[in-house]
């Protein structure tokens, strides 16, 4: 009689394996100054606080008049097929007014400040020009209606104000953040330390572009695609990267390598050699090293990944198929380097849109099925859903996150997550 096979230990959800997986992920230490210019995609390491109101004082919003309202109430009062009043000065941006002489208007130009005792500017487009001598002061123009108090000018301190946090610790500057800092006086930002990532890929079948031409490539062997878009990824992250090649389907070799890495880098991230095979040595590697926290997850594609330890710094081993690479990278990785920068808000956004597809092929792990926004508002689906095929991630622009145990039919809505949520 044969014995009772043992049970089979189930695989971890995406959410218990991401939660875990950011709970080993400390915020690094150290802060660097960084001009403003370079610090796109950065971290923000402390609150940037504004020291003055933006704008620094009433200005125009408009090319025309300043006026006083009441003044222009009573010209057309006095004269109600005129409106005429005389223009006292002329305000330029970057320079300033002095106070407005009754009865008369200030020629003004967008963004200069707002002369004391105008409370409205009237558009050119809404004035005519009766005379002018072209000089700073003089001429005439006629206003044909009486303005609101506060017409086309922009208060001091509409966009920030003085002692207020324009930035918070933890942002991810974006080039929208640079201008804003700049508007504040910032021309250095104090930012987190960029991660030192040491990547690696392992497999004898590996060849690199330019080494063998495509004609000469022996049986089995095939192009290391996985480490040109991992270098790319972790690049876009704000990563320091070292790249030590490809590593022999050997144990000595790969604990050499680890060993290596993990003396000088935060993290390393290797490719392939993280399934059961006999010529998969990253588990053992990792173990005679240090420690395995994480060993494979219930999603699809994905299964094979792990995280531990190798002495000091983190490691985590991604499947070789490049769309599991590619996936389980988006999904993990980067929440994971995102945390290590002291980020806070990195969960990807998703949105309810109709499949305009049939998935019949329910599986028991969670699904990430590339698929692509169409004219009419749904989705597409890629027809080869196979971990080998990267073609679907580059013919999709996002992915359908399908439960597990889930079949969809044409017009079910699904939650799509773009790839433009995740790629930066």
């Amino acid at each position: 009689m044969n014995a009772a096979r043992p049970s089979l230990k189930p695989l971890k959800s995406l959410d218990s394996a991401l939660a875990e997986l950011l709970g080993f992920a400390a915020a690094l230490d150290g802060v660097e100054s960084v001009s403003t210019f370079e610090a796109d995609g950065r971290v923000l390491a402390q609150d940037l606080v504004s020291a003055l109101h933006v704008p620094p004082q009433d200005n125009s919003a408009m090319d025309g008049y300043a006026v006083r309202c009441a003044d222009v109430s009573q010209a057309l009062n006095v004269q109600p097929a005129h409106g005429v009043l005389q223009v006292s000065q002329r305000i330029a941006a970057g320079s300033s007014g002095v106070p407005l002489a009754p009865m008369s208007v200030a020629r003004i130009f967008t963004g200069a400040p707002i002369p004391p005792g105008a409370d409205a500017v009237v558009m050119q487009e809404d004035c005519e020009v009766l005379q002018s001598d072209g000089v700073a002061q003089g001429g005439a123009v006629r206003i044909k209606t009486v303005p609101a108090p506060g017409q086309w000018i922009r208060r001091a301190g509409e966009d920030v104000t003085l002692g207020s946090v324009v930035l918070s610790k933890g942002e991810r500057l974006t080039p929208a953040s640079l201008g804003l800092a700049a508007s504040i006086g910032m021309s250095l930002l104090p930012v987190v330390r960029r991660p030192r990532v040491a990547l690696f890929s392992t497999g004898d079948e590996l060849v690199m572009p330019g080494d063998v031409a495509p004609g000469q490539m022996k049986p089995g062997a095939i192009y290391n695609s996985n480490r040109f878009f991992l270098r790319a990824l972790l690049l876009r992250l704000g990563c320091e990267v070292t790249d030590l090649g490809i590593v022999p389907d050997r144990l000595d070799a790969t604990v050499d390598a680890l060993q290596r890495a993990a003396q000088s880098h935060d993290l390393i991230l290797t490719s392939g050699g993280v399934s059961v095979g006999e010529e998969d040595h990253i588990k053992p590697s990792v173990q005679s090293l240090g420690s395995l926290a994480l060993w494979q997850i219930a999603i699809k594609p994905g299964k094979p990944f792990a995280y531990g330890r190798v002495q000091d710094a983190h490691f985590i081993g991604l499947p070789g198929n490049p769309v599991s690479s590619f996936v389980t990278f988006l999904l993990l990785v980067r929440p994971f380097l995102l945390k290590l920068q002291g980020v806070t808000q990195f969960a990807p956004k998703s949105i309810a849109l109709p499949a305009h597809f049939t998935w019949t092929r329910a599986d028991k792990r969670r699904e990430f099925l590339r698929v692509r926004r169409n004219a009419a508002g749904g989705l597409d689906l890629f027809a080869n859903q196979s971990s080998g095929v990267l073609t679907s991630a580059v013919w999709g622009d996002g992915v359908v996150d399908n439960p597990p145990g889930q079949t969809i039919a044409h017009g079910d809505v699904v939650r799509f997550i773009s790839f433009a949520e995740v790629l930066g």
